[in-house]
């Protein structure tokens, strides 16, 4: 799981890098405003694309880990009423035998 958030972050500050290195190649670039307005328009649209591509596998891959995450729940539920009932039973089982102990102790002294 952390090593996720590491690739996420480095996944991040590429495309911030790549951008900013895009910028800066634009800026220095010698072409018209028409052709430098025109090429931000192109890489405007293929960004919003590949963010939306990274936002759709950021949610499937949320829905996974959330899908484990109730599983997981789910069996320690199941675990935790399985050990409640075994240690009624044991208490259960020693209230019988302390009032077993009681009822000779009187009938002892009777």
């Amino acid at each position: 799981m952390a090593n996720d958030k590491g690739s996420g972050w480095f996944v991040a500050g590429f495309i911030i890098g790549g951008l900013v290195g895009f910028a800066a190649g634009l800026l220095m670039a010698p072409q018209s405003g028409e052709e430098t307005q025109a090429q931000l328009r192109e890489k405007g649209i293929e960004l919003k694309g590949r963010a939306e591509e990274l936002a759709e596998e950021l949610r499937e891959k949320g829905q996974v880990i959330l899908e484990e995450k109730k599983v997981q729940i789910e069996e320690a539920i199941a675990e935790g009423k399985e050990a409640m009932a075994e240690k009624k039973e044991e208490m259960m089982a020693k209230l019988e035998e302390e009032r077993g102990k009681g009822k000779a102790e009187a009938e002892a002294e009777v």
